[in-house]
């Protein structure tokens, strides 16, 4: 019989993520290579990347990255998209065929602006437009999927271990100022190109280590205002709260990270009254964006990365530094292949937000 100690139980899924505040590229590879010691968090079920700026040439563009099982699933969306859209470019999207990635669907991108014409006619601003669009094609096109849509940015991910996804995607091709990454272990759903992470919407990316317990409430809620929950992992919520409650309600981060790991009532009665006030008054508004279960996740976001644990902070994170540039890790080993000599290693406390923005005018 085996004891406590000799066998590794790793609390499922890994998450790692990089940003430099002065906005300096740096290639896939790191990334990449931090997973591997934490490859007993994943299951081969499901790996991926968010690279931020990684799109100089086109940033002035919508970056549709795009999963279809066929070439008539394929067809029909590049129809729907020419609709609203000008299509700058559209390719494939480069991999490296290796034996540890199967079962590859057609994986391609769009370079796109919505048309001026169109968003006058319906009222709309861009961004809102292209949400509606993903949401779109992601709950009612069969055969297609838009996995991300941000502007100078792009999610990469597949069905395998993380490492192999990083060189599967070519990662070490591509360079940014900010990375996140995942390795899945799902216990209670599917293991699917489109379920793994990160998820995204717009320039927001969510990588989670942990369970939504309250998926249910959260999902009701958030699809009352158009969004779909259409992915079958309780991940995709986060990211759509995310893009609800700093686009769509304007908080801040900080007001953000206070909703969806809101502080314990007998907390936020102890605090001074103007900061008591505020906190209440976000748990009284937005009861059912609060996120229940363990979790560690990492938003990113145009010019920043913000790293959250749940308020008991059931699942591990590691945050370290070294000097300009900024590390989140489900554990220390893998901030170490990225910087051996990162310095202020410390684990955040349950439901304090770790925010990083890139210096204003360096990007």
């Amino acid at each position: 019989m085996q004891r406590e100690g000799q066998v590794r139980i790793p609390s499922g899924c890994a998450i790692s993520a990089m940003i430099s505040l002065k906005g300096a590229a740096t290639t896939g590879e790191a990334i990449t290579k931090s997973m591997v010691p934490m490859r007993d968090r994943s299951n081969g079920l499901g790996g991926g990347f968010a690279g931020y700026g990684i799109y100089p040439d086109f940033q002035d563009f919508y970056a549709f990255h795009v999963f279809f099982d066929d070439v008539a699933a394929q067809k029909e969306c590049e129809k729907y998209l020419k609709e609203g859209y000008e299509i700058v470019k559209s390719e494939p999207i480069p991999i490296r065929k290796i034996p540890e990635i199967t079962d590859v669907p057609i994986i391609w991108r769009y370079f796109v602006a919505p048309l001026q014409s169109v968003l006058s006619r319906l009222q709309l601003d861009e961004k809102e437009f292209v949400a509606r669009t993903v949401i779109k094609i992601n709950s009612q096109f069969q055969g297609s999927y838009v996995f991300s849509s941000g502007k100078n940015m792009g999610a990469f991910k597949a069905v395998g271990f993380p490492e192999d996804v990083g060189r599967f995607y070519r990662l070490e091709e591509y360079a940014g100022y900010a990375w996140t990454a995942h390795g899945r272990y799902p216990t209670n759903t599917p293991g699917w190109w489109g379920g793994a992470h990160p998820f995204g919407i717009l320039d927001y990316t969510v990588v989670h280590n942990g369970e939504i317990s309250s998926y249910d409430a959260n999902r009701r809620f958030i699809e009352m205002f158009g969004y779909k929950c259409s992915l079958q992992t309780d991940t995709e919520v986060i990211a759509y709260i995310a893009d609800y409650l700093l686009r769509r309600q304007k908080l801040t981060l900080e007001e953000t990270a206070a909703v969806i790991a809101a502080p314990f009532w007998s907390v936020v009665d102890s605090l001074p009254q103007k900061e008591s006030e505020q906190l209440s008054y976000l748990r009284k508004v937005f009861p059912s964006l609060l996120l229940t279960g363990p979790f560690s996740i990492v938003l990113g976001f145009d010019g920043g990365l913000m790293a959250l644990n749940d308020r008991l902070k059931l699942r591990s994170m590691v945050v370290a530094e070294k000097d300009d540039m900024r590390y989140v890790a489900s554990e220390e080993a893998a901030i170490r292949i990225m910087a051996p000599n990162a310095e202020k290693v410390y684990a955040p406390a349950g439901g304090e937000p770790v925010i990083f923005k890139v210096q204003k005018g360096a990007l």
